[in-house]
């Protein structure tokens, strides 16, 4: 059943044309709201068009969408690589890459730009939602809201309130979300929050069954996907996720909760300082460069 969009919410700007922002701007876009895709240049904007392009057309090839409905959606995005651009929006998403000083930065030279009525976010997968919120002159029109990836295809998205997020605010977020006809699940403000406080240190076991050569890459992901009957196994899921990403929520979870049971596998630390982060360059757990993926050890 098609959920209506919130009065107070019209058009959305999203920071990070990259695989979770592009898609992000997918589901808004297909809900009928009105996008502004924004990046550092405009061809990094440019190519998260050209990805939501291919992406509608998939969803026209498996007839979730006529092609009409396909080309509406695309003609409500505009890619942009100005923060400028952003500035005459209801909402914000910031979906810039899993570094704090970054999101700070991004935060703090967008906020003077907006109208006071718009409402921030971020996608965040980890980092204190209300420490972003301090970055910026409005934390009671702040909150998180993490979707899962692929963006278009995955039900969840998890709300995440800061100390100061105003009821008001949560209450928007929640509309615009069951508008997406996305389905949510409230979270505190605790680090990596619900799925990635139970998710990534699966993984980072993974990478120290691995470490450890318990298994190998093959027979790991094999165990897991015959054993607990899980889609992919959890090295694929690493690559497919970015090991720069999942390195970075493990680091968050461990400095965060002080637990050494959140370390990071070494070997993970590893492949990132490597540049094998994963399906995104190429080269992670399984190597992509091939006609199939071979696992690298």
């Amino acid at each position: 059943m098609e959920q209506k969009r919130p009065d107070a919410v019209q058009k959305v700007g999203i920071i990070g044309a990259g695989q979770m922002g592009n898609g992000i701007a997918h589901v808004f876009a297909v809900a009928g709201y009105d996008v502004v895709l924004s990046d550092l240049t405009q061809e990094l904007a440019d190519e998260g068009l050209v990805k939501i392009k291919a992406s509608l057309q998939r969803s026209v090839d498996k007839e979730k969408m006529t092609k009409d409905e396909a080309a509406q959606a695309l003609a409500r995005v505009s890619a942009v690589s100005s923060l400028d651009d952003i500035a005459n929006t209801d909402l914000v998403i910031e979906a810039a890459t899993e570094n704090e000083q970054i999101k700070r930065q991004i935060f703090e030279e967008l906020c003077p730009k907006l109208p006071e009525h718009t409402i921030l976010s971020s996608n965040t997968s980890s980092i204190s939602i209300t420490r972003l919120a301090s970055y910026t002159d409005r934390p009671e029109r702040f909150m998180g809201l993490h979707f899962m990836n692929p963006v278009p295809v995955m039900q969840l998205v998890e709300l995440i309130r800061g100390i100061a997020t105003n009821e008001d605010t949560f209450q928007v977020f929640k509309q615009v979300t069951d508008s997406l006809n996305k389905v949510t699940a409230n979270s505190e403000d605790f680090p990596a929050f619900i799925v990635n406080r139970i998710l990534l240190p699966m993984i980072n076991e993974a990478v120290y069954t691995l470490y450890e050569g318990v298994g190998s890459v093959e027979a790991i992901d094999t165990a897991l996907k015959l054993g607990a009957n899980h889609p992919m196994g959890p090295l694929e899921l690493a690559d497919f996720i970015g090991l720069d990403t999942c390195l970075s929520a493990m680091q968050v979870l461990f400095e965060g909760l002080a637990d050494s049971k959140y370390r990071p596998c070494p070997l993970l630390v590893k492949y990132v300082e490597a540049g094998w982060i994963g399906k995104k360059v190429g080269r992670g757990f399984y190597d992509y460069r091939g006609e199939f993926p071979v696992p690298t050890r």
